[in-house]
């Protein structure tokens, strides 16, 4: 019995603790938005919740007239019609009631715009993504000598060379070659331009969306709340494949994101089997725990 209680708080710390394996993705007949990593996108969840409460209710208000003009007014009910022309209450209603909606909807919306775009803390860790036909370049700016790669949408030939061959976690036309990989809990400065047309780097989870302009650096950031693998997408019209362009970020722990950085700066390849296959470990150490507590 006692072993069974060590076992199970071993598990939970595990749970608490260890790099998260699960990766937020798109998921069949999904209606509403992907689960929140950053402080941002839970603003974003409260504000799509927030404009519901006016949405729906103007819809039933103009459902409920369309109805009463149907039945009420129709030719049949009405054979001579009304001559009526003005009515200065209704264009007083119909005038300062959207005005005041639109307040309420502006408000909030400037000060989450302003948030998104307008950061109040310095960043950690600055990182450039290129968007080129059709794929995205990365460039962590560290030190002297920044560490670049690019990204590429994942063959299906390539997954058992690189390990990625679980496809819960490295679906078909999300997974990449080589995610980006950033510290949880860090401020992250991303500067995103595009090399030929007009892109858009979009990440659901983060509450990241920005476009990809060749000739201009546009700046955003996040600070991811939890560890994970997280799925985008490039989100702008940008040629034949732009449906096969997507992006992955990986969200790992200082430790782990600084044991990466330096085995990075000579090998990508290499730096993410041995994050892969740290990060592994911890999950089999996490199931282990969690089989011994049943």
């Amino acid at each position: 019995m006692r072993n069974k209680v060590f076992a199970a708080l071993a598990a939970f710390c595990c749970l608490l603790f260890g790099s998260g394996a699960l990766a937020d993705q798109p998921v069949e007949w999904q209606k509403g938005l992907q689960p929140a990593a950053t402080s941002i996108m839970e603003e974003i969840r409260w504000f799509e919740q927030y404009t519901l409460w006016f949405i729906v209710p103007i819809t039933l208000f103009v459902l409920a007239l369309l109805i009463v003009v149907v039945v009420k007014f129709r030719e049949g009910a009405n054979p001579v019609p009304s001559r009526t022309s003005h009515n200065t209450a209704i264009e007083v209603i119909w005038t300062i009631g959207p005005v005041i909606i639109l307040l309420l909807l502006a408000v909030p919306s400037f000060q989450l715009l302003t948030k998104q775009l307008a950061p109040t803390e310095e960043p950690e860790l600055t990182v450039k993504a290129t968007g080129f036909q059709w794929y995205w370049g990365y460039e962590y700016q560290v030190g002297e000598a920044p560490v670049s790669f690019d990204s590429l949408l994942l063959q299906d030939g390539d997954r058992a060379a690189l390990g990625k061959e679980d496809r819960a976690t490295y679906p078909r036309l999300l997974a990449v070659d080589n995610e980006v990989v950033v510290p949880v809990g860090k401020h992250v400065r991303l500067l995103v331009t595009g090399a030929d047309v007009i892109h858009a780097f979009a990440m659901p989870s983060f509450g990241v969306k920005i476009d990809a302009i060749p000739g201009r650096m546009n700046e955003t950031w996040f600070k991811a709340d939890r560890e994970g693998l997280f799925y985008g997408q490039c989100s702008e019209l940008c040629g034949k494949d732009h449906a096969y362009m997507p992006i992955a970020i990986r969200v790992v722990s200082q430790e782990k994101f600084d044991t990466w950085l330096a085995a990075a700066a000579t090998n990508v390849g290499e730096a993410n089997k041995a994050l892969m296959a740290a990060i592994d470990g911890e999950k089999k150490s996490v199931d282990v725990a969690q089989s011994a507590a049943q």
